[in-house]
């Protein structure tokens, strides 16, 4: 029945080629947020996984992440926090940099966010080469987290992210996956 489930969340998704570049095919999720009946599928998708995962804390990652794992955490009735942008948070902040095709980019957190030990739960929209979201691996652990699992509505394994997110030892949930793709 799960496989139904994301097999509907997959179709709704949509495809724009040729964005943000030609030869990249952008897969867009706006079309599942703008409709109410896959918008709570895909939720419940995660709400069901999670619901006896005893969990602490999502984590979202800046932006797309915050959509889903706000959401995720009201309907799991637990607390939610962002890992943004570098520069985009008032208070005291730890960042973490990583590697973009040409450049670094970083994210942070800030320092209160998680206690040690608690069970976070890291939440993205998707995941193409893994650098965002293995930099936020690293700043929740630094942080004292322990990272539950790390969950994505969309996995491109091709690009090799989820490849390098398991050999970190991190359990990785995508509800679905576009292979042979050259995506964004």
């Amino acid at each position: 029945m799960q496989n139904e489930y994301a097999e509907f969340i997959r179709r709704t998704i949509r495809s724009v080629p040729d964005w943000p570049q030609p030869g990249v095919t952008f897969r867009d999720i706006t079309p599942v947020l703008q409709d109410p009946r896959a918008f709570r599928v895909l939720i419940d998708l995660f709400v069901y996984r999670y619901m006896r995962q005893r969990l602490d804390l999502v984590a979202g990652v800046d932006a797309r992440g915050f959509i889903v794992g706000s959401v995720l955490a009201y309907e799991l009735n637990l607390g939610f926090v962002p890992v943004r942008k570098k520069g985009k948070l008032p208070y005291r902040t730890v960042a973490e940099e990583y590697s973009l095709e040409y450049g670094n980019a970083a994210v942070e957190m800030h320092t209160d966010a998680v206690r040690t030990g608690q069970r976070v739960l890291l939440v993205d929209d998707l995941i193409a080469t893994g650098g965002t979201m293995l930099a936020a691996i690293k700043l929740l652990q630094r942080l004292g987290a322990n990272v539950v699992e790390a969950a994505a509505i969309i996995d491109l394994p091709d690009l090799g992210g989820s490849a390098k997110i398991a050999a970190t030892g991190t359990p990785l949930y995508t509800v679905c996956q576009y292979q042979n793709d050259t995506t964004a």
